[in-house]
């Protein structure tokens, strides 16, 4: 079933209002109406530990060694505002443990710095979590690779439908190579898109724990060296 065909059949709240949402057709390499907030050359515009990050030859890239290792998840804020609606592409190769791209988030600043709360498109090398919807600090899984969820006030989420097998969809996914990833956040439905396949998406009926708006990031994750590597950033507000 195609995301136009669920979101044509599921009505969701957003406040106390019923809307039903008009999602845009996912479309990786189509950047019309969009902006470009990573310039190739530098990290301007952009907040994170310098011990990890830095801009080489177009891409962004988080990297640590055993000399250098991340003891808490660590993350490279974008400082250009706080997107509630829009849509976010990019393309991202990671080689170890795992990471994310951050968004709607919040910082925890009595954590530590660069600290992110809030939802996450999950990456891992091993693919066993990519392209499912994660929540940073929170409520932890919001929808599998493969699931359409509804989640209601303080309840766990609920599946609604289905994108497809977890295991085909995991093998539309590079291993430690480029690939495309495209969000498309529109009230409180979460669509996430690898590789021009939808991989999960969630309506958040939760009214105390879900976020309309925040921060977007990308994270190193604490453990053993890693390397994310991100480029071609495009934002589009809805």
């Amino acid at each position: 079933m195609s995301v136009r065909s669920l979101i044509a059949i599921v009505c969701v709240t957003v406040g106390s209002a019923f809307a039903q949402p008009k999602m845009p057709t996912p479309i990786s390499d189509d950047t019309a109406g969009f902006t470009s907030i990573f310039d190739g050359k530098t990290l301007a515009g952009w907040d994170g530990d310098p011990a990890f990050w830095s801009a080489k030859d177009g891409v962004i890239v988080g990297e640590s060694t055993a000399a250098n290792p991340v003891k808490i998840n660590t993350f490279l804020i974008w400082r250009g505002g706080a997107p509630g609606d829009f849509e976010l592409k990019l393309e991202y190769k990671i080689n170890s443990t795992n990471s994310g791209i951050q968004y709607r988030s919040v910082e925890l600043p009595d954590v530590g710095k660069w600290v992110l709360k809030g939802y996450q498109a999950d990456i891992d090398a091993e693919n066993r979590y990519s392209g499912q919807i994660y929540e940073e600090r929170g409520r932890g899984f919001l929808a599998l690779r493969g699931q359409v969820t509804q989640v209601a006030d303080g309840k766990l989420p609920a599946i609604q439908g289905s994108l497809g097998d977890g295991d085909v969809l995991k093998a539309l996914i590079k291993v430690n190579d480029w690939n495309k990833f495209h969000l498309i956040a529109r009230g409180n439905v979460l669509t996430q898109i690898v590789n021009g396949q939808t991989m999960s998406m969630v309506i958040d009926n939760d009214l105390k724990n879900r976020s309309l708006g925040g921060l977007l990031g990308i994270q190193m994750h604490r453990g053993d060296p890693m390397k994310i590597e991100v480029r071609n950033v495009w934002l589009k507000p809805l």
